[in-house]
């Protein structure tokens, strides 16, 4: 019993060898390089979906807010009707874009959505308020739009609020808290002149200093030289009158401070062109008012409508920023674009 034990092992061990042999005949030779198969390069245009129709170049609407308050009014829209404009806004396939992005044409809209620029000028303190507890005021701008986008998290936290002068929001001490916080969600901040100038009448000088001198102030109170402050609506909408300063909105300097700027707002009063036509001018942005009062059928309510009975002229994403989708007629529409990053994509 004893041999037959052994002779057993003996195969045992000889089968063991044998298989740790085959492993290391089979092991790959370090020196030679292992073929992989090779991947095709995927074709974005492959990715949109061309029943959606859609066309990039469509015109966007630029939303203009002043107040929330509880009466409203010309220039107030109470929390009950801004959050029925969201609400509208969302269900009718409308999503909020960066207004830098927007006028970089750097969109990434979800295939089949309308973009929307959501801005509020003056910084008030209804837009963005701290209560006693040191909560955000549910209320308030701010509160409004992280609770809509809480429950609609498919609605993007973009919106941009322009600020004038040294009071951001109206909470002396919390300014520098709040733009913060408004940049760690998402949002940003723009330029509204260092004293809420009417631009119109003011030379050169007092043009840089009402433009550089806030810049500069926004940029020390944020505290972060990489956040540009490059975004600004003209107060009253008012722009020089002599031509050859208009320039000067787009780039100056202040106090040996140089400020740059990519997109210029205006007052009213209808909806931008699409960044990627050929009359897009990010000197002379045009927005819509965001009310029901006083509007002169130009406001939100008013452009809602004409964009459901004319949905050729609404901006239809394709959900892919490397491409500019287009109807093959609306071609000539584009502006050139040899120095951009985009492919032309007509159907």
């Amino acid at each position: 019993m004893k041999k037959y034990l052994l002779i057993l092992l003996f195969i045992l061990l000889t089968a063991l060898a044998g298989c740790g042999n085959e492993s290391l005949a089979e092991a790959p030779d370090p020196g030679v390089e292992t073929p992989y198969p090779s991947v095709e390069p995927q074709d974005l245009r492959d990715q949109v979906d061309l029943s959606l129709k859609p066309d990039e170049s469509g015109r966007i609407m630029i939303l203009m807010y002043h107040n929330i308050g509880t009466e409203e009014q010309e220039w107030v829209r109470t929390p009950e009707n801004f959050l029925r404009d969201l609400t509208v806004l969302y269900e009718k396939g409308y999503r909020p874009i960066s207004l830098r992005d927007y006028a970089l044409g750097h969109i990434e809209t979800e295939q089949g959505f309308t973009p929307v620029v959501l801005t509020f000028d003056d910084g008030n303190r209804n837009n963005f308020r701290y209560l006693d507890s040191g909560e955000i005021d549910p209320e308030s701008a701010v509160g409004l739009l992280l609770a809509f986008h809480e429950s609609h998290p498919d609605f993007p936290l973009e919106a941009t609020f322009f600020l004038n002068g040294p009071g951001a929001f109206q909470q002396k001490g919390t300014e520098k808290q709040k733009l913060r916080f408004l940049l760690d969600q998402g949002m940003d901040v723009g330029n509204h002149s260092l004293e809420h100038a009417n631009l119109k009448q003011t030379d050169r000088q007092e043009l840089q200093r009402q433009i550089g001198g806030q810049a500069l102030f926004l940029k020390n109170l944020i505290g972060d030289d990489s956040y540009p402050i490059d975004l600004l609506a003209l107060p009253y909408g008012g722009r020089p009158k002599d031509e050859a300063l208009i320039p000067y909105l787009l780039e100056g300097s202040f106090e040996g401070q140089p400020y740059h700027n990519v997109a210029i707002l205006n007052v009213g009063w209808h909806p931008a062109w699409s960044p990627y036509d050929s009359r897009f001018d990010p000197a002379g942005i045009p927005r819509i008012r965001a009310s029901e009062t006083k509007v002169d059928q130009v406001g939100l309510y008013n452009y809602l409508e004409y964009f459901d009975n004319h949905p050729e002229e609404r901006f239809i994403s394709d959900g892919q920023p490397e491409l500019v989708t287009i109807p093959e007629a609306r071609r000539d529409r584009l502006k050139p674009m040899d120095d951009e990053d985009k492919e032309i994509y007509a159907y």
